[in-house]
C-alpha cells in the first residue's frame, strides 16, 4: 500500500512539473523527515498497557522496525549511531463488545490498541513530534484465542503503519 501512495506522489509531482503549475498554491516538497535524519533507532517498545498480553512488545518492535526498513526512508541502526530515535509505549489494550445478536450475545469483538510514541531528533537534539496513535482489529467471539491473537496483530499492523506515515511524510 506504501508503494501505492509513493506512486501517486511522483505521479502528482510530475504532472504538475509537465504542466506547469508555478502559479499553483500547493507544495509537496520537503517530507517531514529532515535532509539530516538518515538513521532511526528504534529501541524495544513498552508495554505499560497492563493487559498482561503475551508478546505483545517482541511484536510491536518487529513490526515497527520492519516497516522502518522496509520503507527505507531511514535506515534503521543502533541508538548510539542513529540521527533520531523512535519510542513507542503501548498505553491501552482494551477488548471490548462490537456485534451483540439477539438474547444479548455477543457475537464479535474489538481489540483496540493505543500507544505513545516520540520521535526525536538526536543530531540537534530537539522533539519532532509526541503523539497518540490509536486503532483496532475485529474478531468473532466463537472463534477464540487464536482469532484475537490475529485481532491484535491487524490492530498493530494498523497503528505502525499510521507511525510510519506520520513519521516520514510531511502532506
Amino acid at each position: 500500500m506504501k508503494r501505492y501512495y509513493i506512486l501517486i506522489a511522483i505521479v502528482v509531482i510530475f504532472g504538475f512539473n509537465f504542466i506547469g503549475c508555478s502559479g499553483c498554491p500547493y507544495s509537496f516538497t520537503g517530507a517531514s523527515v529532515p535532509p539530516h535524519l538518515k538513521t532511526l533507532a528504534i529501541p524495544f517498545v513498552e508495554d505499560k498497557s497492563g493487559s498482561g498480553e503475551a508478546n505483545l512488545r517482541e511484536s510491536f518492535t518487529r513490526m515497527i522496525t520492519q516497516k522502518f526498513i522496509d520503507d527505507n526512508s531511514l535506515r534503521v541502526g543502533e541508538r548510539n549511531s542513529a540521527d533520531a530515535i523512535l519510542e513507542c509505549i503501548v498505553t491501552g489494550l482494551s477488548d471490548a463488545p462490537q456485534v451483540i445478536t439477539s438474547g444479548e450475545n455477543v457475537s464479535g469483538r474489538r481489540v483496540t490498541l493505543s500507544v505513545n510514541v516520540v520521535y526525536r531528533d538526536l543530531v540537534k537534539k530537539k522533539l519532532i513530534y509526541e503523539k497518540q496513535f490509536s486503532n483496532y482489529g475485529d474478531y468473532l467471539s466463537a472463534d477464540g484465542r487464536d482469532a484475537r491473537t490475529a485481532a491484535i496483530q491487524k490492530a498493530i499492523e494498523k497503528i505502525t503503519d499510521d507511525i510510519l506515515l506520520d513519521t516520514i511524510s510531511g502532506w
